[in-house]
């Protein structure tokens, strides 16, 4: 059992525990992403429902449902990161169609499993979803009929496949899980199983307002008999102590560099990428290209190094049409170009003397942003809107946007530090952090991404105008 998970010493831990019968009903998994809580939850249910060994070659029909996620007796609800994977998986399937097709089914449904009819029952928004889901269920069919070396059709299909998640994820993967489908779950829960145990996995499990909340602890006061339930959560000072009361902890680590290369190698059947990850890194930097002449007063200072992920994380993200590293510098062209409006409204003003903060922002963000090829900070809104949706495809993958966010914020704090420290300092910090923590929460109420960068810019221009011009 737990085969499929590599280096991780917390499924040790809980394999010890189901091999001695002390395996607690609800378990909280927290660790950094991608460091294999999803899947080891994912293969507890399997363990936990095998009719015969445990392993996990195990041909038993409720070994062959779990592996497909299609057994009746599993439940996941939570937002998650899936784009990355189902396109890697997609990828895998050109190299190696009978492992690749494995994968992309399992990947797809970690995502279609949050549409289950369980926890969508009466939901009117499910019938808006119901013809993409379809689309893609019909793929998921078709891959697994297709034949093992019939790369042409399977490519297709996993292009298809790839298309279709994309658009699923963006329109339809809340930022918090709804108390409505909370109750579902615990509705669910309470029937008996068709199998020997049910399973409800709840990922990014801190994501939960109140009521969810309310309703999650009622559950877990009182687990039904034979539910296993598991929480997982990159956040463990997420989790409110009276959940974590009723938890039992399984701490999963960070992987080091040689663990991930060989996950990606076995589960990806990468081999260069593999290398590539654990390979020297060159000795210096590239060189950086010089602006050109900007109305910034910009020093000639280099590029800030791109704030990447590594691994496992990494290679997933680069299978993304945007990615988080295009982000950075995309961010860093946002913020030197609001530096750049508010400037502009003080000479509409009259003002003469220009905001120490302003011009700190413009020499730090806007060699970043001109390194990556973006080109001078720009004054004008509407163009710092349009440039920044097309460079991030609009951000139809729903979790960039906030990436794209929290970039941003970095940024402005990097950029301040160097100044002496001072109520001014504090409050262009503050008033960013206000501004972006608004535009987050816009983007959690799936808000149009335009509508939100468009009022965030505006309104980051007219507050740092206000706060220089009140010194």
């Amino acid at each position: 059992m737990f085969e499929n998970i590599i280096a991780q010493a917390a499924v040790t831990r809980l394999r010890g525990d189901i091999e001695t019968g002390i395996l607690a009903p609800s378990m909280l998994f927290y660790g950094p992403a991608a460091s294999g809580k999803g899947t080891s939850a994912l293969e507890l249910g399997r363990v936990l429902s095998c009719e015969e060994t445990g392993a996990w070659n195990c041909s038993c029909p409720s070994c062959a449902r779990h592996k497909s996620l299609l057994h009746p007796d599993l439940l996941m609800m939570g937002r998650r990161a899936f784009a990355g994977e189902i396109a890697a998986s997609a990828a895998v399937l050109q190299r190696d169609p009978r492992h690749g097709r494995l994968l992309l089914i399992r990947s797809a449904r970690k995502l279609l499993g949050r549409f289950s009819p369980v926890l969508w029952e009466g939901d009117k928004d499910l019938g808006k979803l119901n013809p993409l889901i379809q689309v893609l269920e019909d793929d998921l069919d078709a891959l697994e009929r297709a034949c093992n070396g019939d790369g042409d059709s399977s490519g297709a299909l996993g292009a298809s496949i790839v298309k279709d998640a994309l658009k699923l994820e963006a329109e339809g993967i809340a930022d918090f899980i709804p108390v409505a489908q909370i109750r579902r779950a615990s509705y669910w829960g309470h029937l008996a199983p068709l199998g020997r145990r049910k399973l409800l996995v709840i990922e990014n499990a801190d994501c939960m307002k109140e009521e969810a909340l309310n309703s999650l602890l009622k559950i877990l006061e009182e687990p039904p008999e034979r539910l296993t339930i598991v929480l997982c959560t990159a956040r463990r000072e997420g989790i409110l102590p009276t959940l974590l009361s009723r938890l039992r902890p399984y701490h999963f680590m960070r992987r080091d560099l040689a663990a991930e290369a060989e996950l990606i190698r076995r589960v990806f059947r990468d081999k260069q990428a593999a290398e590539a990850l654990v390979s020297p890194l060159p000795a210096s930097p590239l060189p950086i290209a010089p602006l050109p002449a900007s109305p910034l007063p910009i020093a000639p200072l280099p590029a800030a190094p791109v704030r990447g992920l590594t691994g496992l994380e990494a290679y997933l993200d680069s299978f993304l049409p945007v990615n988080r590293d295009t982000l950075y510098p995309l961010a860093a062209f946002f913020v030197s170009s609001v530096a750049l409006a508010a400037l502009d409204g003080f000479r509409r003003r009259g003002i003469g003397v220009l905001p120490d903060e302003l011009v700190a922002l413009g020499k730090h963000c806007a060699p970043i942003a001109g390194s990556a090829g973006l080109g001078r900070p720009v004054a004008d809104s509407k163009t710092i809107v349009d440039k920044v949706l097309t460079e991030a495809r609009n951000f139809q993958i729903h979790s960039l946007f906030f990436s794209f966010l929290a970039q941003a914020l970095d940024l402005v704090s990097e950029g301040l530090r160097p100044l002496e420290p001072g109520p001014c300092r504090i409050a262009y910090l503050e008033l960013w952090k206000k501004h972006v923590g608004t535009a987050a929460a816009a983007g959690s109420l799936n808000q149009s991404p335009t509508l939100t960068l468009e009022r965030l810019a505006g309104d980051l221009k007219e507050a740092m105008t206000d706060a220089g011009a009140g010194r």
